[in-house]
Formats: structure tokens, sequence, C-alpha cells
């Protein structure tokens, strides 16, 4: 670790001179805050013929996606193959073997083995296009060279994934791996054994066939996973994320806290830019956090508000978390319901990070932004409104059912017509040359953007292919659900605890792939609809980036504050709070992710949705008002702990509960009123 990360990057602040930006930024060493806390961007700076030869396949890439997404894909592994092939020649060529080789500063170099494991991953990718007849009639009748592709091919995969997202999910799925190698030779009788496959068959499953590395993970990230990534890129390129950021500190920051309750609120609106939480964080926080400890704010809350708020932009639709993709095939449902079903849990999240930061304000007199530190929100949304319309677009196709890869297509379009919308609104004119050359850079910056989650997906399949080859999930979910004795609570509590861990050293796409093949189904198999199970353990595989001893996200924002990382990561475990609420109301309150569970008529459950939201809303105040320990005045200890109390009853979805926490938050509201008027006597 760097040891002058407790210093801030650059105190520095400059005046952006954007006319729709008007707000001033910190300069920060962006590059190197995300080579020291996203192990996705410590790569090389290549520049030369180096440098050309990886923007040429990059773009390659990303033009092979594009065709597929408008005249439609590939069979199987002829899509898959490719896509993951690409993405293992791009790290070769990008990411060293040692972080230590890597710097900041441009570059030549690749080494000869570099190159060697590069031209490797191309062959290993091209044997399924060269071969595709033969593999397909000998349908599962494996050769000797067969197995030596394969197994090259799942060491390349795994020294890939060791490069780009870190030795956990390497370890993890080695051991799956061996599992499946020796795994007859535990007893007969207990719950892990399972029948002997020889290693010519495991290793070619798992790469020839399509329930292995090229199969479910690797299919949805080389159809619209991708191509959302494509929309994420062209939509900061059109200078929309800019323009939300900027939106909301003119909305909410000249209010009581304003500088965090802007932050919160744009980085919900920056979810559905960017699926990164360390990426939201360096994006937004580069405005934010300068702006919240200029108006009072500590350092370390300054770091977590954005942090968590960051965090959360995984969760919130349109664009969430590459996991999110994939959940669409483990649950069956398309990926307009999966983002339908996420809005109130989003809502709640973020509902329960703003309410937290408002008494937090309060209790320690934090005032807004003063005018001339903002722009006039109306007159923001009235030059630049248009700036919505990709993301109504696309959400807009979703609902309405339309596939992701068709609303993906359709998004791209829109934010290439924003982009050369603004572009004649500041030039005053349109140079097709140079908009060209800044459109082939963003499908550039568009595979690079995909390599660590195609990488991923390719991993987590090595542990499916297993998993599916020997039994190991249900086999898996019975004893989870024997081990907590049946009871609902207690599963739960042993899923959040694992994905939490697992998910300190494991992206959050191999994280809820492996929740979704072990833990979720226990969940299903005790009566939880298959959506909020899967949301359950989708959430706290997130939760891991806030979650102290290894919170990424909270990491990050502390190097742009020039907090304690540890301190910062502890106040954003407490002000994401909601993060760890929100997962359980999900799974005994099916009604917030729209799952009908009890019948209701339409105009009921409507109702039902709509008082579930209202309560739950009003008991996260409870929570935040309890853990910040400011109402209308200072809480005394006992009232602190009946606001959590009535706060947790009140998001508890029983008619009954709801009426009893009201009550007591409504009496703690009464009690501390008359006591600020007896002190103002």
């Amino acid at each position: 670790m760097n040891n002058n990360k407790d210093k801030p990057i650059k105190d520095e602040i400059i005046e952006n001179k954007d006319e729709n930006i008007g707000y001033d930024k910190a300069e920060i060493d962006a590059d190197k805050l995300m080579a020291e806390y996203d192990k996705e961007s410590t790569y090389r700076r290549l520049v030369g013929l180096p440098g050309k030869l990886v923007y040429v396949i990059a773009v390659c890439w990303t033009v092979f996606q594009l065709y597929t997404g408008l005249f439609g894909t590939f069979p199987s592994t002829l899509q898959r193959a490719p896509h993951l092939a690409s993405a293992m020649v791009l790290v070769y060529l990008l990411y060293p073997m040692s972080k230590k080789q890597v710097t900041l500063e441009e570059t030549t170099h690749i080494p000869w083995y570099d190159y060697a494991l590069a031209a490797l991953s191309f062959a290993v990718g091209a044997y399924h296009i060269v071969f595709y007849d033969e593999l397909l009639l000998r349908a599962g009748a494996f050769t000797q060279v067969d197995f030596i592709i394969s197994i090259i091919a799942v060491i390349l995969i795994l020294e890939a994934a060791r490069r780009v997202a870190g030795m956990v999910v390497v370890t993890v799925a080695t051991v799956f791996l061996f599992y499946a190698l020796f795994g007859h030779n535990i007893p007969r009788g207990t719950f892990l054994f399972h029948a002997k496959f020889s290693p010519i068959r495991i290793f070619s499953t798992l790469w020839l066939g399509t329930e292995g590395i090229l199969g479910t993970p690797i299919y949805v990230s080389s159809t619209f996973i991708f191509l959302f990534m494509v929309f994420a890129t062209f939509l900061k390129k059109s200078g929309v994320g800019d323009w939300m950021t900027n939106l909301a500190t003119a909305a909410v920051g000249g209010s009581v806290g304003g500088p965090a309750k802007a932050a919160v609120v744009a980085s919900a609106a920056q979810g559905t830019v960017s699926g990164s939480s360390v990426a939201n964080v360096v994006s937004t926080g580069s405005i934010t956090i300068p702006l919240m400890i200029e108006t009072g704010y500590d350092k370390n809350f300054a770091g977590a508000v954005e942090a968590t708020a960051s965090t959360g932009g995984q969760i919130m639709p349109p664009i969430m978390g590459a996991a999110a993709f994939i959940m669409t095939e483990y649950v069956g449902e398309p990926y307009g319901v999966i983002a339908l079903a996420a809005v109130i849990p989003a809502i709640l999240y973020f509902s329960g990070i703003f309410l937290n930061v408002h008494f937090e304000a309060l209790k320690n007199g934090l005032v807004g932004l003063p005018k001339e530190k903002r722009k006039d929100p109306k007159v923001l949304f009235k030059t630049g409104w248009y700036m919505l319309l990709p993301v109504l677009l696309i959400f807009g196709l979703l609902i309405g059912g339309s596939s992701a890869m068709k609303a993906a297509m359709y998004g791209i379009l829109g934010c290439i017509v924003i982009w050369i919308i603004n572009i004649v609104k500041e030039e005053k004119k349109f140079n097709f040359v140079n908009f060209a050359k800044m459109f082939i850079d963003s499908l550039d910056e568009s595979a690079r953007s995909a390599i660590a989650v195609a990488i991923t997906c390719g991993t987590a399949g090595v542990i499916v292919g297993v998993v599916t080859m020997t039994g190991l999930g249900l086999k898996m979910a019975d004893g989870l659900v024997k081990l907590a004795g049946g009871s609902l609570l207690l599963t739960m509590v042993f899923t959040m605890l694992s994905s939490i861990v697992l998910g300190m050293g494991v992206p959050t796409t191999a994280n809820y792939i492996i929740q979704a093949t072990i833990s979720a189904p226990a969940l299903v198999s005790l009566g939880v609809p298959p959506i909020a199970a899967h949301m359950f353990v989708f959430y706290f595989g997130i939760v891991a980036d806030i979650t102290p001893p290894v919170a990424l996200a909270a990491f990050a924002g502390a190097g742009i504050s020039g907090g304690n990382p540890m301190k910062t990561g502890f106040n954003a475990t407490r002000l994401g709070i909601a993060a760890y609420i929100v997962p359980y109301m999900l799974v005994y309150n099916p009604i917030l992710v729209l799952v009908n569970v009890e019948g209701y008529s339409t105009g009921v459950f409507v109702l039902m949705v709509l008082k579930s939201v209202a309560t739950a809303i009003l008991g996260m105040g409870g929570v935040a008002i309890g853990f910040t320990g400011y109402f209308k005045t200072t809480c005394k200890p006992w009232e602190r702990i009946l606001l959590i109390i009535g706060g947790l009853l009140s998001i508890d979805p029983g008619t009954v509960t709801d009426i009893i926490g009201i009550a007591i938050l409504a009496s703690i509201y009464m009690v501390q009123k008359n006591r600020v008027k007896k002190e103002a006597a």
C-alpha cells in the first residue's frame, strides 16, 4: 500500500469551464487512484506499435459485438469463444504478470512470454471456430488434442483472472477444479462425494462444452453485458454523466448538508452510467468530496458518503452491475423484469443513505452550498433536458418487453445523437473526421472496460461447470439449509456472511455467480421467490465494497478526501446500514421486488406496494436517526434504541408491526419536540 495514501492526492482546486458543469472540481490523479484500489486499472500504458496493436484488437472486438447486436448472434460457442479469447489476448498484452511491473508512465515494452500467452489465447479460441462442425458432431467424444487444448485454455483463463481480478477468485476456482478431480476419493456416503470423472472429461467439458467456461456467464457477457458497457461509455462521452452530477448538485446542494446529499443523488444517477463502485467514487467524488470538506464535513465522513452512494450504483436501474444481467439467466426473467424489480430496493438503499446524511448534517449544523457555488437547476434542466433521452429510451424499451440487446443498441444510437448535439452546441460546427476519431476511441475504451467482466465470467464458468458436473450445487444448498436447522433467518445470515467474506476478494460478478449456484437455491427451497433470493445474494456481494477490512470503494474515497481508509470504511458501513437491511426486507416482503405472492388484484397490489414502500422509508428514517443520534435534538441512549426498534418494526411488512413502529417514532418525535420547547424557554 502507498504510505502516503492518507494525504489528499492533490489539494489544488481548479475551475471547470464547461457551461454544463460550472463547479469546482478536485484535480485528482485518477489513474493513480484507480491503479491503487481497482485491480482492473493496473495495466500498461502502451504507446507505439504495441499500443496500436492493442487499439486495433480492442476496436475489432467491439465492432464484432456491435455487428452481432445489430444482425444477431452466432451459434453458441461461435459467439462466446471469440468474445473470451479477445479478452484473454488483451489481458496478456495489457496486464503484466506482477503489479510491481506497473507504472503510470507510457511504455512500449511487452515481455516475449506475454506475446506468447496472447498467441495461445488466440489459438484456443480459434480452435472452436476452425473445428466447430467436428466438435459438434463428436458431441462429447473428446480426443487427446481436445484435452491438451482444454488444459491450456483453463490455465490461460486462470492466469488472466489472477492478473485482472486477483488471487482469491483463482483460488476459489482452483479448489473447485481439484474437487472435480479428486472428489471421488471422499468417503462414499458423505454429501461431498461424487462419481469419478477422468481428467480428459473434466477439462474438455470445461472448455469445449457450453456448461463450463463458455456457459451461461460468458453467454450473457458476450451478448448484452458488452453492449451495455458500450452504452455506458458513449453515455459518458456524450456528457450525460457530468450533466447528471451537476444537476444533482444544483437541485439539493443548497439544503442542509447539501454537498453530501448531492453526492448521494449524483451517485444514484451515475449508477445508470457505471456499474463499478471505485469508478463511481473517482468520477463523482472528485467533485462532491471537496465540496463536502469545504462546507465542514469530516474527511472520513465525506469519503464514506461518496463510497456508500457510489456502491449503490451497481443496484441502480436501468444499468446495474454486470451480475444483474447474469441474473436474468438464473432467474429466467427478461432483464426488464429484473431492472423493474430493482427499482424499489434501490430507492430504499439511497433513501437510507440520504436520511443518514440529512440527520448527520442537522447534528453538526452543516449548511448547504451558497448560491454562488450553485447553478440554477431549472436552467440546467432547461438547457440539457434532452440528456435524459438515452436513459429514458433504454428503460422504456426494457419495461416494454424489448430484448436487452435491442434496448442497448437503441440506447447507443441515442447517445451518439446526444453526443453530436452537444458538439454542435459547443463548437457551433461539426467536424466529421474529429468525431470519427473520438467514436473509434470510444470503441477502444468500451472493449477495455469489458475485459475484466469477460475474464471474471469465464473464471466463474469453471466453478459453474464443476458444480453442474458433480451435482455440488444441490448438495451445498441442502447442506446450508441443514446447517441452519431449516431456519430461513439463519440461512439468510449464513448466506450474507459468505457473500460479504467472498466479496472482499472476489469481484461482484463472480461472487454473484457462486452464490447464485449454491446459496440462492437454498433460499428458494425454503419458499423464497427466486427473484428475491437472487437479489439477496446480489446485494450482499456488493456490500463488501464498503465493509472493512477490505472496503475498496471506501479506500478510494479516503484517497480523494485525505482521510483514514479504515475510519472511512467504518463510517461507510454505518451510513450504508440500509444495504444490510434491504435484502432481508426483500425476502420477508417480496412485494418490494414486485412479486405478488398473496395473489392480490391489480388495484390492491398497487396499494400494498405503495404502503410497503412508505412504511419502509419511514423505518429507514428511524434507523438512520437511531444510528446518527439526532432527531429534533440530540437523542438520549434509550431514545436511540427505541428509534432503531421502531424503524425496524416499520420496515417489517406486517400491518401490526407498522402501527407499533410508527407509534414509537411519533412518540419519540413528540418527546423531543417538547424537550426542545423547554430548552428554548
